[in-house]
């Protein structure tokens, strides 16, 4: 069994135009303060990142390395979140979600998505060019308008939405597989890959690519009254990410798990800061533990009512509590008489 690695730290909820968090090297020293090892990058916040760069300099990769190792931090992960959420897209969401492009797409649809497969593409890159072995994104979405089935679905309607899906995708995977990096969609509301099934659905249209794998987020499996650990059980093998991100769900006369249309603090299912919600993060650690996961604890942000900055330092030190230290031996070790194979047939009575 392994350790798992952290605690870490995606950047995304806290890069701003104020200091200490509107460059690298500040936000760095911010988080080392705190107690992390690890940052997970987003790749769209040019404060502090630049993807082009990344993949194209080998010289630009090592600053980027030896700005965080400075502070004794390390990069766990890149994240192209927005990019692919770009690489599929219904028309409703055409003009809210232009606000993840750079203005010269908009209103581009196809000028649009072919930018986001570029982003995609230029991550793998920089994800080899870092020595990472993982990379974060969205599977993006053609079905989500027709989650629930009402009015009835035309026959065939997400068959053929899947083989588009993953039509779009099986290029980057393809990409993604040459420089020896796992593309990690996170299972999320409002993607297309948003549960077990669904994930399911993509690996088949996708003939079970090796580097298809699963960012793992038990906030949005609470979110939804999934089984999340059922799902790694079932899963653990895909699973090459970890955000830690609570959540909790409750339920009332007015709301389900659907949320309506109330504000974050007013919804039923609502994410919190670590240990304020209702994940069972010691069942969580145990089970990644057990199954041998080979990678970083992320804390993910995101909480309708604490401060960023208390959920980031009181998060370092949840999560360093709950990573297991693994054994390296038996607990009964202590009570082991030795034995050998003749023993072994003496005890069993054989001769």
């Amino acid at each position: 069994m392994k350790t798992l690695k952290g605690p870490a730290l995606f950047l995304a909820q806290f890069c701003s135009d104020e200091a200490p968090f509107n460059s690298l090297d500040s936000i760095a020293g911010w988080a080392a303060g705190l107690g992390f090892k690890g940052v997970q990058i987003p790749t769209w916040d040019s404060r502090v990142f630049d993807l082009e760069q990344a993949a194209n300099s080998a010289e630009y990769c090592q600053q980027i390395t030896d700005t965080l190792a400075k502070h004794g931090l390390v990069v766990t992960e890149l994240s192209t979140h927005l990019q692919g959420q770009l690489v599929a897209v219904h028309p409703a969401y055409d003009e809210m979600f232009d606000g993840f492009a750079p203005a010269s797409v908009h209103k581009n649809p196809e000028a649009r998505q072919k930018w986001a497969v570029n982003q995609l593409l230029l991550a793998a890159k920089a994800s080899k060019n870092l020595g990472l072995k993982a990379h974060a994104t969205f599977s993006g979405s053609l079905l989500w308008p027709f989650l629930y089935p009402w009015p009835q679905r035309p026959a065939g309607l997400v068959e053929a939405g899947f083989r588009e899906l993953a039509s779009r995708w099986l290029p980057i995977l393809d990409a993604f597989d040459a420089v020896g990096v796992d593309l990690c969609y996170e299972i999320h509301p409002g993607e297309d890959l948003h549960d077990g099934a669904t994930f399911e659905r993509f690996l088949k249209e996708v003939n079970n690519h090796p580097r298809c794998n699963i960012l793992f987020d038990p906030s949005h499996f609470v979110l939804q009254q999934l089984d999340y650990l059922g799902f790694i059980d079932r899963y653990r093998d895909r699973i090459k990410m970890f955000h830690v991100k609570d959540a909790e769900f409750n339920s009332s006369p007015t709301q389900g798990v659907y949320g309506g249309f109330e504000n974050w603090v007013d919804r039923a299912g609502r994410f919190r800061s670590l240990g304020d919600g209702q994940v069972d993060f010691k069942q969580i650690f145990s089970k990644l533990t057990a199954y041998d996961f080979d990678g970083w604890a992320v804390i993910e942000w995101e909480c309708c009512l604490k401060h960023p900055e208390a959920g980031a330092a009181e998060g370092a030190k949840f999560v360093k509590e709950h990573i297991i230290r693994v054994t390296e031996k038996a607990f009964d070790d202590f009570a082991s008489g030795g034995t050998d194979d003749a023993a072994n047939r003496r005890i069993l009575g054989l001769k």
